[in-house]
């Protein structure tokens, strides 16, 4: 396995202080797609060349013990400090980076507690990109905020924290003192705004075109690529789009088609005739394959019981779900979850 390093640089540092200083703290199995993207706008904006001198902005990486976390990729990761050897004072942002399970995010809360509460204790802003959002919301870290999740796990986060305002239609969500970032690509759009906020937008913005990044999205930035599969054409029609987009938001709500033709301004006719002329398939159709879809993808990756994942997708009845799903695929929701390999 590959090991990554921080980097050292032999450079000249600025006699003034960095206008903002992170410390980035990556989760076991963290993904290495938001941490890099986060970490290489903050390298970009930290001087006015590409030398990487920390001179307006400033990161270290920590973690429980010094030595290395292992990403979700296999690749590892060296952290410089133990918990124990972090001065919160020298930081403005904690920055937690999260891993592919939510199950083991939420298993691991316990060991990042002092930590984690000592940092909101002194005030710091705490964020949490990707699946890190778990860690918090056990931790209580989220109660009373609003937070960005993952589409993917937006029904697993609201069926473990159905109390908390989830939402995965924000690329980040920033509620005072705590932040939340979807994951992915959108570590960069929360970096440049956390930089913005310190180091002024010319800064915060400085290198994207070394990135290969056009522009910045706004906060609410709809993804096209999202549940576009190779037979799929709504991007051409709006009634489509949107359509596909609130059934996704609503998966775990027994909402009828009527309901969703209404949210869109289309009769229950209007919105048949618009799906099967684009996709073939009628919007109850549509829906049903993309809530066993979803359960098939939980039974594989969680440990969560059917009940939880039948109530993920609308099911009150367990029974009627493990009928509608065997039909759907051809096997029972037991057999597809034994042979999913949960990490």
């Amino acid at each position: 396995m590959d090991k990554m390093q921080p980097a050292r640089y032999a450079s000249k540092q600025s006699d003034s202080q960095p206008d903002v200083r992170f410390l980035l703290v990556p989760l076991p199995t963290f993904n290495l797609l938001p941490f890099g993207s986060f970490l290489d706008k903050l390298r970009f904006s930290a001087d006015d060349e590409d030398f990487s001198q920390q001179r307006y902005c400033a990161w270290d990486i920590a973690g429980l013990v010094r030595g290395e976390v292992i990403s979700s990729s296999g690749v590892h990761l060296s952290v410089q400090y133990s918990f124990e050897q972090v001065e919160l004072a020298k930081y403005d942002y904690v920055v937690v980076f999260g891993g592919r399970s939510a199950d083991e995010m939420r298993s691991v809360a316990s060991q990042y507690k002092p930590f984690l509460k000592k940092a909101a204790a002194k005030g710091l802003s705490l964020a949490a990109v990707d699946n890190a959002c778990f860690t918090f919301a056990e931790l209580g870290l989220f109660d009373g905020c609003e937070v960005a999740v993952h589409w993917r796990h937006l029904q697993e986060f609201e069926t473990a924290y159905p109390t908390l305002k989830a939402s995965s239609d924000q690329l980040y969500c920033i509620d005072g003192k705590r932040i939340s970032c979807a994951g992915g690509t959108a570590a960069i759009e929360l970096a440049i705004e956390l930089l913005a906020r310190k180091s002024g937008r010319e800064k915060a913005l400085k290198g994207l075109a070394d990135m290969l990044v056009d522009e910045t999205r706004s906060r609410q930035h709809h993804l096209k690529s999202l549940g576009d599969d190779k037979n799929v054409v709504h991007q051409h029609n709006r009634h489509i789009s949107r359509g596909i987009s609130l059934m996704r938001q609503n998966l775990s709500v027994p909402l009828s088609v009527e309901e969703l033709a209404l949210q869109l301004g289309l009769s229950r006719r209007q919105l048949d005739r618009v799906f099967i002329k684009e996709l073939s398939v009628s919007p109850r159709e549509y829906w049903a394959a993309m809530r066993m879809s979803h359960a098939h993808w939980r039974l594989q990756n969680s440990f969560y019981s059917l009940s939880d994942i039948a109530n993920e997708v609308s099911f009150s009845d367990v029974s009627y779900f493990c009928k509608v799903f065997k039909k759907h695929f051809g096997y029972s929701p037991v057999q597809s979850k034994k042979e999913g390999k949960v990490n």
